[in-house]
């Protein structure tokens, strides 16, 4: 479970109450869409004929751009979950990666789930005794491509919700 149980405002859309704009909202679906597609070679790798995946992340820009409606968007996220639940290590992880990218078409704070699935995606195919670096050096990766507008916001989520992301965000 990714999702706090106490919300940030900061990450609920200003129609729904809280401070979140579209473009923000936006920005981190781009960037949990990045952050999935950087792992996705490690589902491919061992599924090359499900697409499920790579839709939910091709689902995602699709809905910034305003081609895709959310719910759909959503669905695809749970189709690239689907695709990871039979699997185990890497490619489980990739596949959650990009479901949860695709999540955040519907609530935001999925922009987390697709990083830390990232990061432990990396850590699963790492050899042995270097998945902590392996993995610190995919979320220094990750903070490297958060635009700067939305960049405090996410690393002090990354902070707050540490815990309950595996503890992936470590130094």
């Amino acid at each position: 479970m990714i999702l706090p149980p106490a919300r940030d405002p900061r990450l609920v859309t200003i129609r729904r109450g809280g401070t979140l704009t579209d473009a923000d909202h936006h920005a981190l679906a781009l960037w949990a869409a990045a952050c999935a597609e950087h792992v996705l070679p490690l589902f491919e790798r061992a599924q090359p004929a499900d697409q499920r995946p790579r839709q939910a992340i091709e689902a995602t820009r699709a809905w910034v751009r305003g081609e895709a409606a959310m719910m759909a968007t959503r669905a695809l996220g749970g189709h690239a979950m689907g695709a990871a639940r039979p699997l185990s290590g890497a490619a489980r992880f990739a596949a959650y990666s990009a479901g949860q990218a695709a999540c955040v078409a519907h609530v935001p704070e999925h922009d987390l789930g697709a990083a830390a699935y990232a990061i432990k995606a990396v850590r699963a195919a790492a050899e042995p005794g270097e998945a902590r670096q392996v993995g610190q050096v995919e979320r220094d990766w990750q903070r490297s491509h958060l635009p700067d507008h939305v960049r405090d916001l996410v690393i002090e989520d990354q902070e707050r919700r540490n815990n309950i992301c595996w503890f992936v965000f470590d130094d």
